[in-house]
């Protein structure tokens, strides 16, 4: 009878065994589900979440709310400036292309009181070069803020508005467009003039400082003017503004530096 008692408990004790075994295994297979499902979910939230961000990318380079129409970032992040005269017509008082004489002016260009040696092609832009020339022997530019920097693609820092936000100008617009390049490459040192989107004839004061490597896609007015080049001083001006990006730590607004135009001359 001992014996039997033994092998029954034996058994039972087997079967114990065997069930704990089963329960065990079970739970470790629900975890294992569990946590498949929580990948599958996990992974479906990051394709949403990065689906979301290039949607929004493409949104803001592409003229989204709060973007300039491309006229100079991202595209969005184009220079643009206020919409003075009708497309193809030049206000009365714009000053006569001839002030620039067809030649090359060298002058200093003073941002922050870093000094940017400037060449201006009186020459391939002579209504931009004249324009500007008049501003800048008027005195018009001095203490000017620079009111734009763009730093997502597009690398660019915007200067020459009275207003300070991009709405101003010297009170007369211009055109046409000219010495745009034919594949819409802007190279480090660029000085070219910010206009409207779509109309070739809305320059004015704003320019823009192309300060890395840019390109920035033609509209259906074409290009932007290219005026002329900074010669010297460049890496100065991007270790003192442009390297301390934007004040809210977007990709286009006001330089988190403050940035006036401190000076200009040519001759």
């Amino acid at each position: 009878m001992a014996s039997k008692y033994k092998v029954e408990r034996a058994a039972r004790d087997e079967r114990g065994r065997v069930r704990s075994y089963q329960a065990r295994r079970a739970v470790h297979e629900h975890q294992q589900k569990r946590r498949v499902r929580d990948n599958v979910i996990a992974g479906g939230g990051l394709v949403v979440v990065l689906t979301l961000i290039v949607v929004a990318q493409v949104f803001f380079f592409n003229g989204g709310p709060g973007t300039p129409a491309p006229t100079p970032a991202s595209s969005a992040a184009a220079p643009t400036a206020p919409p003075t005269t009708a497309a193809g017509s030049n206000s009365a008082d714009v000053p006569p292309s001839t002030l620039a004489e067809g030649r090359t002016w060298t002058g200093t260009l003073d941002i922050n009181d870093v000094k940017l040696g400037i060449e201006l092609d009186g020459a391939l832009a002579p209504q931009g070069v004249s324009s500007t020339i008049s501003l800048a022997q008027s005195g018009f530019y001095a203490g000017l803020k620079c009111h734009r920097l763009t730093n997502g693609g597009f690398f660019v820092l915007q200067c020459g508005d009275p207003s300070g936000d991009g709405s101003g100008g010297p009170g007369y617009s211009y055109g046409p467009i000219e010495n745009a390049p034919a594949d819409d490459l802007y190279p480090a040192g660029t000085i070219a003039m910010a206009r409207q989107g779509g109309n070739g004839s809305s320059m004015g004061s704003q320019f823009f400082v192309v300060y890395d490597d840019t390109t920035i896609p033609s509209d259906a007015a074409g290009g932007y003017s290219v005026i002329g080049t900074v010669t010297s001083g460049l890496d100065e001006l991007k270790s003192a503004v442009t390297s301390a990006g934007v004040a809210d730590g977007s990709a286009d607004g006001t330089p988190k530096v403050p940035t006036t135009i401190t000076g200009l001359t040519v001759q």
